[in-house]
């Protein structure tokens, strides 16, 4: 195995608008326009926080999907880096999500972010058809 000095390679990033149904490994740098509580109607076997935020870059929104500690990182007007995401389907709508596989942080150097609002990705209703070979 080649030895690279222990560096990493470089994540590459994607933009909202970039942002494809059931795809995952996504790489993002968003702002928080909002987080909304998700109570449930029946207790949860484990205690687990929900929260829809919905975030976007200069390309467009969608809602991410935030699960315990991730809450904690998706307060509104904050420039939050995604590592690994999925995007999942709910309700025929996307949804950006990350599991244990990936990671949720506060931007290293979190410069402005202009979002373009009126490009919500997670409006867009997908159909499921099933092809007959």
């Amino acid at each position: 195995m080649a030895d690279n000095g222990g560096a990493r390679r470089q994540a590459t990033f994607t933009k909202i608008d970039e942002l494809r149904p059931s795809t995952h490994g996504h790489n993002l740098i968003v702002k928080v326009l909002n987080s909304k509580p998700i109570t449930f109607q029946r207790p949860q076997p484990r205690q687990m926080r929900v929260a829809e935020c919905l975030v976007g870059d200069e390309t467009g929104v969608v809602v991410f999907t935030a699960r315990n500690e991730q809450v904690d990182v998706m307060k509104s007007g904050a420039i939050v880096e995604v590592r690994n995401a999925k995007v999942d389907m709910y309700k025929g709508s996307m949804r950006l999500a990350v599991d244990k596989w990936g990671i949720v942080k506060a931007a290293e150097s979190p410069s402005e972010l202009t979002v373009k609002e009126d490009n919500n990705l997670s409006l867009i209703e997908f159909e499921m058809i099933t092809l007959m070979v």
